[in-house]
Formats: structure tokens, sequence, C-alpha cells
């Protein structure tokens, strides 16, 4: 699997969050989201167009450091509760952003939480921000949902690094995804080669491309797998298949995360 282009990642931007606004309209925007259990609809929806309000300061400005969420204007969102300007400050903040990415170009050096120093970094991310909130919306709403392989792919992919820095960094949780012999495979079974084995070792773990036996194996459709992966779909849904030694699959899923 390789990285997707950054004019790409611009293009998925805007698409991932048109989708997003398709599936809020008309939707009850004070619904309980049951994979952010925290957030109704409307608060999920801020927290998306924040994020993009957020990444595109950071580019824009070019910024050596952290800006402080309470400094980006107008990411707290519209004042009151009429969907439309919902909508439109949902489809401003994507736009501005974008401009702000394609401006840059991807070798653009600004700030990153992450392992690099480029605005490349956010396009991807902010994509992937938008897939998977896109998710927990559709759920919310009872709406279909569905994402491009190479897309559903990166998704993957992006999380199996945002993990493994986490483990780098010294979380906590994520320090314990080890213990050699151990090994998980994804297997999509609609999309030729979109296979990934993730092995334990001593200190840390490591993923390659791979057909191959593992400890856990857990098989589905592209998007179910990276639904599952990103906790948005239980494993023990009819959807996927899990085969082996299920507790390994929990026990990754217990401990992935931002950190």
């Amino acid at each position: 699997m390789t990285l997707l282009s950054h004019d790409r990642y611009c293009d998925e931007i805007l698409a991932q969050n048109d989708a997003l606004r398709a599936v809020l309209t008309g939707a009850d925007l004070t619904a309980t989201v049951p994979t952010c259990p925290d957030w109704t609809l409307r608060e999920l929806a801020v927290h998306v167009g924040g994020a993009h309000r957020w990444v595109g300061e950071i580019v824009r400005t070019r910024a050596t450091e952290a800006i402080a969420e309470d400094k980006v204007p107008g990411s707290e969102g519209p004042g009151g509760d009429d969907p439309a300007a919902l909508d439109s400050w949902l489809a401003e903040g994507a736009e501005a952003t974008v401009a702000a990415l394609r401006e840059a170009g991807p070798d653009a050096e600004v700030w990153t939480w992450g392992w690099e120093r480029r605005a490349a970094f956010w396009a991807r991310r902010m994509t992937h921000e938008t897939v998977v909130h896109r998710a927990d919306a559709a759920l919310a709403a009872r709406a279909p949902y569905t994402v491009d392989a190479d897309v559903a792919a990166d998704t993957i992919e992006e999380w199996l690094r945002i993990v493994s820095f986490s483990q780098q960094g010294g979380d906590p949780e994520a320090a314990e995804l080890v213990g050699g012999g151990r090994s998980l495979h994804l297997h999509a079974t609609d999309v030729p080669g979109a296979e990934w084995l993730i092995e334990f070792g001593d200190d840390r773990f490591t993923w390659r491309h791979a057909h191959d036996r593992a400890t856990v194996a857990l098989r589905g459709p592209l998007t179910d797998l990276m639904l599952v992966f990103n906790r948005r779909l239980e494993p023990t849904s009819p959807r996927v298949e899990v085969l082996g030694d299920a507790a390994l699959l929990d026990f990754w899923l217990d401990r992935s995360s931002f950190g």
C-alpha cells in the first residue's frame, strides 16, 4: 500500500466533509453518537469542523508550535442551533483548510504532534479524521457508509503508524502491545492484496503486507476491517470473521489509541 498524493488527500477532505454534511442533513442533531457517547451529532460535527479550522490555522501561519484551539477564529462552531448555519460552517472550514494545504504544498514545514513536521502530515490526518468521524455520524443517523478502497486501506496504515508512534513515545497502553511469537492478520476479502500482518516483538510491534498464519486473523470487507480497527464496529459483528485467538484481537483494540 502506498500513500495517496497530497492533492488526493485534499480532495478527500472535501469529499468526506461533504458526505458528513449529507448525513447530518435532516438528522436529529441532538441524538447521541453510539461510538462517541459523550457527544451528540451536533457536538461531533463541531469537533470535526473545529479540527479542520485548527489545522488550517497551523498550516496557513506555518506555525512552529501548537496553537491553542481557543485562539483559532470560529473553532467553537456557529452560534445557535440552526442546522443550515452548522452546514455552512462545516463547508467553509474544510474549504479554507484545503486551500491552505494546497497553497503550502506537502513539504511546507509546520508544527505537528507526530513523526514529521510537514503539511503532508495534516492533509493525511484530516482525511482520516473525517473518514472515521463520518462513520460515527452514519452510525448515529443509521445512514449508509462506504469508503473507497485506497482510502480505507490508508486509514488502516495511518492508524498503525499512530499506534506505533504512541508506543515509541511511552504511552502505557500501547507499550503493552508486545510479546514475541504472537501476531494479528488483517485480510480484506474484497480487495486483492489488502492484508496486514502485525507481529508483536519483545519491545514493540511491527507490521508488513503478507498473507501468513497468525495467532488471530480478522477477515471481511476492507471498509469493515477499517471500522473494527478504529473501534467503530465490534469484532463480533457478522460482517467480519475472527479466526484463532480472539482475545489477542481484543487486547490490541483495548490498547491501541492516540496515547
